[in-house]
């Protein structure tokens, strides 16, 4: 962001799994910007674990950031989004395929592309359009990382 230099934009840092970090940044749009017209919801935690081997903290640390975090800020961006803009939710293919290690993180991207169809109806009355994408693999340092 710093090196585009443009006044359009404006980086916030914070854990999209804690919601008072997405009220401050629902807060820093509506001062700085006070509106939106796009959000593009791009969250993901994903660590592998065998389906016996699955733990409550592995679980809630992923539905935490994937599920709940694209969700809540999706709806604290509601009052600010005006109509008929977008929402663009970062799914992945694997919302529909089995990837071996990965149930928590399959089904996490399959809870958003649900959500999106739920939302698609919710949000009809103001013409706001959801979609998801559901790229494959992205050869970034952190899938090289995982292995």
């Amino acid at each position: 962001v710093k090196k585009i230099q443009s006044n359009r934009i404006t980086a916030v840092q914070g854990d999209a799994s804690d919601l008072n970090h997405l009220d401050r940044l629902i807060d820093i749009i509506r001062e700085t910007k006070g509106r939106l017209d796009i959000i593009f919801a791009n969250a993901a935690s994903c660590s592998f674990a065998r389906f016996g081997t699955i733990t409550e903290k592995h679980f809630d640390e992923t539905f935490n950031v994937n599920v709940k975090g694209v969700l809540f800020t999706i709806q604290k961006a509601l009052p600010i989004l005006v109509n008929r803009s977008s929402i663009i939710i970062n799914g992945s293919n694997s919302s529909n395929k089995g990837d071996p290690d990965l149930t928590v993180y399959c089904a996490t991207k399959a809870a958003l592309r649900s959500f999106a169809r739920c939302m698609t109806v919710d949000l009809k009355e103001r013409q706001i359009r959801v979609n998801t994408l559901s790229p494959g693999a992205i050869d970034t340092p952190l899938l090289r990382s995982m292995g």
